[in-house]
C-alpha cells in the first residue's frame, strides 16, 4: 500500500479507537511465547505492526530500539508484530537477537481495523486506553513527544494508592 493511502488509512482508523479501551488480545512471540493484554496492565505498551521488505519499518525499528536505550528500567513494552504469515521465524532470529524488545509472529483478538498498512502502531497507556493508532513511521522526536507523557502517568495502583492517603 502506498505511503500516503496507507497513512489515510490510519488516520481514519486512529479517529474510532483513540481515548476508548484497548480490546483485549494475545501476542504470540518469536520465541514461542504469548504476552496478553492482561499481562501488561499498568505498561505503556506499544504494538507494532511491520513487514521485512518495509523500509520505514526498519528505520522505527531502530527509533524503538534507541529509545528503549536511553530510557532504561521503563514501563513501556514494545512488541514488533511482523504481518508476514509466511516468513519463516527462523529468518527473524537474527533480528532478534540484536533487539532489546521482542519480535511477534502473530496478533489475535487485536480488531483495530488498520489493514494492509506498514507500519502501524498502536500505544496503549497505563490505564488500558488506546492513545495512538495509525500508519507511518515513528522518528526519534515524535516517538519520544508521544511516550514519554505516558510513561510520567502513575501505574493505576499507584494513582489509587495516592487517592487513599
Amino acid at each position: 500500500m502506498a505511503c500516503a493511502a496507507a497513512l489515510a488509512v490510519g488516520a481514519a482508523a486512529r479517529a474510532d479507537e483513540v481515548g476508548k479501551p484497548a480490546k483485549p488480545y494475545k501476542i504470540y512471540l518469536l520465541d514461542k511465547s504469548t504476552i496478553t493484554s492482561d499481562q501488561l496492565k499498568g505498561k505503556v505498551v506499544v504494538v507494532n505492526r511491520w513487514a521485512t521488505w518495509c523500509t520505514p519499518c526498519k528505520a522505527e525499528m531502530v527509533v524503538f530500539e534507541n529509545y528503549l536505550r536511553t530510557h532504561p528500567g521503563t514501563d513501556l513494552k514494545i512488541y514488533a508484530v511482523t504481518t508476514e504469515l509466511n516468513f519463516s521465524a527462523e529468518k527473524l532470529k537474527p533480528l532478534q537477537g540484536i533487539l532489546s524488545y521482542p519480535l511477534g509472529l502473530s496478533v489475535l483478538g487485536w480488531g483495530y481495523g488498520i489493514k494492509g498498512a506498514v507500519p502501524t502502531s498502536y500505544v496503549i497507556d497505563r490505564n488500558g486506553v488506546v492513545r495512538f493508532a495509525a500508519a507511518g513511521a515513528f522518528n526519534d522526536q515524535s516517538f519520544d513527544a508521544l511516550v514519554t507523557p505516558l510513561l510520567k502517568q502513575p501505574a493505576p495502583e499507584a494513582a489509587g494508592s495516592r487517592a487513599a492517603q
